[in-house]
Formats: structure tokens, sequence, C-alpha cells
């Protein structure tokens, strides 16, 4: 009888093995993470990467090679491969983390290059971005430098919904260096309040003006007359 735990522990640690060899070996694709699947034909490995033409290979001979590497390293029944990029790779933080790597590898200045990729995530809509570049940035004693705009989540719920992290290596002549992207999804918060628009009331455009309907409007001088009134018929009755 085969161990339930133990078989859907080793299917987990295939994907983990299989991910970290993928990115290993083509973080100059940009790789963005796999998906494994088991089907009657044997087992599909869908790749995501900013560059796939990198992974596909010249008459696709990379990619051949990399489907007898998943068959005979980890296991792979007759793995049926396909690279696709990712919907939005300036918001996914793997792709941005491994582009800013491939760009300091060539000899860009590292604040020039995290300024760029910062720009880069902004404009595609994340509603945040950070980097940290660690290393020999600027002598020979080690240090970080971090690059910061719009709202980043540290804490909470948010942390988890919404804020995509990775980090790459990038090899230099001065040492390694390390790098972190953090990215805010443009997602809509779960605590965010927004005023709801009733019947009763209704906006004027642009002036932004407010107009109150259903409100009765009385009249002070009516009321006094009525008291007068009443107050005249008691002392005629008390009279009598």
């Amino acid at each position: 009888m085969v161990d339930i735990k133990k078989y859907f522990l080793q299917k987990s640690m295939t994907r983990v093995m299989v991910d970290e060899f993928l990115a290993k070996e083509y973080y100059n694709a940009e790789y963005a993470g796999s998906e494994i699947s088991k089907t009657p034909m044997g087992t599909r490995v869908t790749i995501y990467a900013g560059r796939p033409a990198i992974i596909i290979g010249k008459d696709g001979k990379t990619i051949k090679r990399l489907a007898q590497i998943l068959e005979k390293y980890f296991n792979l029944e007759n793995p049926q491969i396909t690279v696709t990029q990712p919907e939005k790779p300036e918001l996914n933080a793997r792709v941005m983390a491994f582009r800013l790597a491939v760009t300091l590898e060539k000899g860009y200045h590292f604040r020039r290059a995290a300024f760029m990729t910062i720009r880069r995530i902004m404009n595609a809509g994340a509603l945040g971005a950070e980097v940290i570049v660690s290393g020999k940035i600027t002598s020979e004693r080690a240090k970080f430098e971090k690059l910061k705009e719009g709202i980043v989540y540290k804490t909470g719920n948010n942390l988890d919904v919404m804020v995509d992290r990775a980090i790459a290596i990038a090899t230099l002549k001065m040492g390694i260096y390390g790098v972190e992207v953090v990215i805010t999804k443009p997602l809509r918060t779960i605590d965010k309040i927004s005023l709801k628009q009733t019947a009763g009331t209704s906006t004027g455009g642009e002036s932004g003006e407010v107009r109150v309907t259903n409100v009765r409007i009385i009249d002070e001088t009516q009321n006094v007359k009525l008291e007068e009134q009443l107050g005249g018929a008691e002392n005629d009755q008390k009279s009598q």
C-alpha cells in the first residue's frame, strides 16, 4: 500500500527541485516559474519566461535536452514541455529580479539599473516597488542600497495576497551581488472603504455639488399661529 503522505511529499519535493534547477539554469531567459501536471500521455511541464526563445533554442535543441534531463534526473514520465511568457512580465518579481541581475552583469551601474527596474514596474501599474542591491557596490566593504517607490506592505494579509518577492544573484568581477525585488500588485485591498451612492442623493457632476431630496420644510410662523389659536380656545373653555 502506498503511503499517501510520502507520495505527496515526494511530488512537492520534485516540483521544488525542478523549479530551483530551472531558475539556476535559465535565469538569462528571465525565468518566472513553472507548473507540473500529470496527464494520460505523460507529464506536462509549463515554463514561464520573459525570453522563451533562449529555453527553446535553435531548432528546439535546448528544449529537447531539457526534456531528457527532467526524465533522467527528476523521474518525470515522458515530459511534454511548453514555454510561454507570463501575462505581465513587469509585475512578476522573479522576471524583474533576473532581468536586473543580467543588467548588472552587463556592466550597468547598479543605481541606474535599479531606477530603470522600478520605473518599468510602476509604469506597468504596480502600487509600489522596492529594489535592494547588496554587495561591494561602491567600495571594498560590502553594503546594500534600497530604492523604494509607492506602497510596499511588510506585514498583514496584504503581504500574502498582494506582494510578490524574488531574489537573484549577479556574478561580477568585484564579487557576487545580491538582488531583491518586491512588487505590490495592483489589487484591491480587503480593508479599503468606499462610500456607496444611494438613490436619495445625486452628485452634481464636475462641480461636486450634492443634492438632497425627500426633505420637508417646516414653517415656524404657522406653528406659532396654531399655538396661539389653541391657547385662545382653551381660555374660552375655562371662562365658560
